[in-house]
């Protein structure tokens, strides 16, 4: 008898712990299969280290083809080019099909730097989104630093990942004052956030005064609840909206640098297809990470259509961060278990955020439980020990990834690397 195939569209930081997690769940009464598009997984939270020059990219990659094998995991690097969930059938990039019992979408985004004239590596922004962009990222510092003038950098409208776009700021801080040229750079941080550390989630703990303060600290300059019109070469345009969405002024910011993070939507393997996702392309999911129309189609992490918190001035997305993301995993992983058996699915994501943002020569961390307030805990601290925190989790989630164990790897970072002790403080 032919066993039920469970296909998973994409390896990232969701999609490679899906397939261990949900491999272990069903065991060998299905088979699981991964479509990635490319052979290897990178650790995306190191980009920013990369960027700056203080990661290799080799040292946060795993060619993932050895992983599966030995886990007995199908995988395919060739992608995907469109799903057809009717026929529940993947059409691949060379032209042939996969057809599935169950799919499992954890794709991450399309990245919408074309919304924005100017914006992104091919035009006159850096990006650290995916570890391409950050390899060329850290050449357009290392041409920067011989010639150092101003910098801006942040997050534009529509974005829903603001933890790097600090974390990438105050890096750069750090590692212009150890090249003693930072009295050489003006530095300007543009978000469409409403405030300094609202960070799409209407603010964790005192990010507000903690983010700020850093700001202060360092004398990076700040533009809340900004739109960026468009970007030229060494110059960018924004408008800074009031409340009631007038522009309340306008900014030209000349830059010899720049690094901002795009609004996201849904990759174009999905995008558009009737009752799967929503006008942006992200994939609807119900509390199950069910899709509503097509029953046998999950979805986790960043794909996932998720509302904003509240109304803004300026569009400001949801993150979907990585303690979010492995609830996803685990209540599909549970789900598909119980669909194997004939059940219907009670599982749901527990929905919690965790963060350390390091900033070279300290951080700061939050947690979220749940990521939407009013919450059950809501903190944050700052000090050296984050980037020591972040550092071990580095090694240690790409260490699981090799091993292709599954999770938790984020529960472990709340409860060993910040520590009862520190969180009681």
């Amino acid at each position: 008898m032919t066993k039920p195939i469970i296909a998973i569209l994409g390896a990232g930081l969701g999609g490679a712990v899906a397939a261990f997690e949900i491999k272990a769940a069903v065991g060998s009464r299905a088979e699981v299969m991964v479509v990635s598009r490319g052979d290897t997984f990178h650790f995306v939270p190191s980009n920013p280290w990369v960027a700056i020059g203080w990661r290799r990219r080799d040292a946060i990659e795993v060619a993932l083809a050895p992983v599966m094998a030995r886990k007995k995991i199908g995988f395919t690097p060739v992608g995907a080019r469109r799903v057809h969930p009717s026929e529940n059938r993947l059409e691949l990039e060379d032209g042939e099909s996969l057809f599935y019992d169950y799919l499992v979408v954890a794709t991450g985004p399309e990245l919408a730097f074309d919304e924005i004239e100017g914006l992104g590596p091919d035009g006159f922004t850096q990006s650290i989104c995916h570890v391409d962009h950050a390899e060329k990222a850290a050449e357009a510092f290392e041409t920067f630093a011989r010639n150092p003038g101003p910098i801006v950098v942040g997050a534009v409208q529509g974005a829903s990942c603001y933890g790097p776009a600090y974390e990438f700021a105050m890096i750069l801080d750090t590692e212009l004052r150890r090249r003693k040229i930072r009295d050489r750079v003006p530095m300007t941080f543009v978000t469409a956030e409403p405030y300094v550390g609202h960070l799409g989630l209407d603010g964790v703990g005192d990010t507000k005064g903690l983010l700020e303060a850093e700001m202060r600290d360092r004398h990076i300059k700040f533009i809340t609840n900004a739109r960026v019109a468009k970007v030229t070469d060494g110059m960018m345009s924004v408008e800074e909206v009031a409340e009631d969405g007038a522009v309340r002024a306008t900014h030209d910011l000349p830059f010899a640098y720049s690094m901002m993070l795009p609004a996201f939507r849904g990759v174009s393997a999905v995008a558009g297809i009737e009752g799967l996702t929503n006008p942006r392309g992200f994939v609807l999911a119900d509390s199950h990470q069910r899709n509503p129309t097509y029953r046998n189609v999950f979805s986790l992490g960043v794909c996932v259509a998720i509302p904003p918190v509240g109304k803004t001035a300026v569009p400001v997305g949801v993150p979907k961060t990585g303690f979010m993301i492995e609830s996803m995993v685990t209540a599909i992983a549970e789900n598909l278990r119980q669909m194997l058996d004939g059940q219907e699915p009670t599982h749901e994501a527990t929905w919690n955020a965790i963060c350390l943002a390091d900033f070279g020569d300290g951080g700061v961390a939050f947690i979220a439980q749940p990521q939407i307030p009013p919450r059950n805990l809501n903190w944050a601290a700052e000090g050296g020990w984050v980037h020591l925190a972040k550092v071990g989790f580095e090694k240690y989630f790409i260490g699981k990834i090799k091993r292709g164990a599954s999770a938790p790897f984020y529960e472990k970072l709340a409860l060993d690397l910040i520590g009862a002790r520190k969180l009681k403080a």
